[in-house]
């Protein structure tokens, strides 16, 4: 399997650590191989060639039957390019789990050489997975359909007690947790507008917005909150992991995700997990999360005063609150639990390795 580093940011790195020590690893012999780290540039080039001459060394003495990728759009394209080439060399078949969010930029507008090598590229694969329907039927203008099959990302809920133990406390203390991409494709810049339109509703209401991004996107964020004069509700915490994270989780009452471009938000699943409602927008796989009006709000990206109006509504009333609270929690637990992502992963791993053995026999 091919993924990133573990401590890399964002939600590729967040499924493929879940995989350590799990079933998966029970029921299958498993190598990972880490092609990428978010450092600088001399770092992420000496990564991806250290991993492709383990990558080299372990096709000849691991020899696996099967080459997990998983992928995003952008450099992660050409960065997996040369372990499709080694693995086609040998025979071995190839899964590519792609993660990617901004399907319009990676081909739609490509020029047409572009297009070609990346249907050439893609034609390499035995299966694709997708993170939603709406994903599937994009990458249709790649692949016939036989080789699509969607696999939502997952989420480790909490038990019901737990999570309603919270319940009186997040709804007094108001507070709003965004996590994520301090940039313009998650809607930060959004963020301002968001917070004025809620705060002139419930001036009770705080906001946490944990997340990294570029200087450039984090100063133009920051500096909008300040220059309307709503800093006093607003915190920001960085990136947040492991403990801070938890914590943030357990004492925040929204989860708030006004993104343009998304495949299926890990950032919702484990808000969710942590019965969590949720406003976020219509994108990608979200709406697949989000029941409108029974586990949170869905808005078109950038309709900022529709976000806060729909903050505010959620906390206007306690049983209306744990309501909401409740149906995410449940939505989260029935529908993306990690053991059904498993099943579904490894029935395309059993899939492939049956039809390589049907073909090795005749």
């Amino acid at each position: 399997m091919i993924v990133q580093q573990k401590d890399v940011k964002g939600g590729i790195a967040a499924v493929t650590n879940g995989y350590y020590g799990s079933i998966l690893e029970q029921d299958y012999n498993i190598r990972y191989i880490e092609s990428y780290c978010d450092k600088s540039t001399f770092k992420m080039i000496k990564k991806a060639i250290g991993a492709y001459i383990e990558f080299s060394k372990m096709l000849k003495e691991f020899k696996p039957e099967l080459i997990h990728i998983h992928s995003s759009f952008g450099g992660s394209f050409y960065r997996m390019q040369p372990f499709i080439y080694m693995a086609k060399r040998r025979g071995v078949p190839i899964v590519d789990h792609c993660h990617g969010a901004d399907f319009d930029t990676f081909y739609v507008k490509a020029s047409e050489k572009k297009k070609r090598r990346i249907k050439k590229v893609f034609g390499n694969f035995s299966k694709v997975i997708v993170l939603s329907d709406e994903w599937k039927e994009k990458l249709l203008n790649i692949l016939p359909e036989e080789k699509l099959v969607v696999i939502q990302n997952y989420c480790k809920p909490q038990s019901e007690d737990f999570v309603e133990s919270m319940v009186d406390s997040r709804f007094d203390k108001k507070q709003v947790l965004f996590l994520g991409e301090l940039g313009k494709r998650k809607g930060g810049y959004d963020f301002a507008s968001i917070v004025e339109a809620t705060v002139k509703r419930n001036p009770d209401v705080s906001f946490v917005f944990g997340g990294s991004g570029t200087k450039e996107d984090e100063k133009n964020i920051k500096d909008s909150i300040d220059e309307r004069g709503i800093s006093s509700y607003v915190l920001f915490p960085g990136w947040v992991r492991n403990e801070e994270k938890d914590k943030y989780l357990r004492e925040s009452g929204i989860f708030l995700l006004p993104s343009y471009q998304e495949g299926l938000p890990m950032a919702i699943l484990d808000a969710m997990a942590y019965g969590l409602p949720v406003i976020s927008t219509n994108v990608g796989g979200i709406p697949q999360l989000i029941h409108q009006d029974v586990s949170g709000y869905i808005h078109e990206p950038g309709d900022a005063e529709s976000m806060g109006e729909s903050i505010s509504r959620v906390f206007e009333k306690e049983t209306f609150y744990k309501e909401l609270s409740k149906n995410s929690l449940k939505i989260a637990s029935e529908g993306f639990g990690f053991d059904v992502h498993i099943g579904k992963l490894e029935k395309v791993y059993n899939a492939i390795l049956a039809e390589k053995v049907e073909g090795a026999q005749q």
